[in-house]
């Protein structure tokens, strides 16, 4: 529950004011915390002036004063930072540190969430890579001839991917060091999980960020996320809950690629009402 310190607390009422679930009030000049419809969002801790305001049910460590030279970051500077950001699909052959995987799933920690639901999930794939990537291989090159034994005006548009697949798994049979064209050989992977996929996918934008201010490089890979998709082996092998799914699988690894500049886009279709 959240707790207000009435030792601390001045009765400023900034609490009362930025509380959405109107479950705070000020009797006696102290704020008083109904904890009836409060869904743990921290408002009321971040807006205290005073910290008067904690929780039983975090680590109240987590909580870290506002800094402005700490904090801030200037807008041009993160606009850039951006679109210098690259898919990568080139790795060094080389680990990566646990201290920074950890830190990437921080940023997922602490991106927001409906209702404050914190519903996401994370799994660190490192030492049963090779096992897994076999599994999605298989599944892949399964789905793969499925669609081309069944070629119809539904399946059709998919063919040059069940092609894809299919070579992706004969080149991986081939020669594993050279023929990974589904992990190419990084070290590590991060599947995002969860019943709802606006939080997973949130989350899993930041944490991009972080992986590329990190000095790592990552892809997103559909691929991965289709082969899961209803394969029981697989789950099982990452022990996933029955009601949630991957929603993103991000492999990383250190970038055996340097870029020299940004890319162009499309212009942005912006509608002023």
């Amino acid at each position: 529950m959240m707790i207000v310190d009435n030792e601390k607390c001045v009765g400023c009422g900034l609490c009362v004011k930025d509380c959405f679930v109107r479950d705070i009030e000020v009797v006696d000049n102290k704020a008083k915390i109904r904890n009836v419809a409060c869904f743990k969002c921290g408002h009321c801790i971040a807006v205290c002036p005073k910290g008067a305001v904690s929780t039983d049910e975090y680590n109240m460590e987590d909580v870290k004063e506002y800094n402005e030279n700490e904090f801030k970051i200037d807008s041009d500077r993160l606009l850039n930072f951006i679109k210098f950001r690259r898919t990568t699909r080139q790795f060094k052959d080389k680990d990566v540190e646990a201290e920074k995987l950890n830190k990437i799933i921080e940023a997922g920690r602490f991106t927001q969430t409906g209702t404050n639901s914190q519903n996401v999930s994370y799994i660190v794939v490192k030492e049963n890579i090779e096992q897994l990537k076999e599994m999605v291989l298989e599944s892949l090159k399964a789905r793969g001839e499925s669609i081309l034994n069944n070629l119809n005006e539904k399946t059709r548009p998919y063919k040059r991917y069940a092609q894809m697949w299919i070579k992706m798994y004969n080149d991986y049979k081939e020669n594993p060091a050279t023929g990974d064209k589904l992990f190419f050989n990084a070290p590590a992977l991060i599947l995002v999980v969860s019943d709802n996929t606006v939080n997973a996918s949130l989350a899993s934008s930041n944490m991009e960020l972080m992986t590329n201010a990190l000095g790592l490089g990552t892809f997103f890979s559909g691929f991965f996320t289709l082969a899961a998709e209803g394969n029981e082996s697989i789950r099982e092998l990452l022990q996933i809950d029955e009601n949630k799914q991957i929603v993103t699988c991000m492999i990383i690894g250190y970038p055996n690629v340097k870029y020299a500049r940004t890319v162009p886009r499309k212009d942005a279709d912006i509608s002023w009402k």
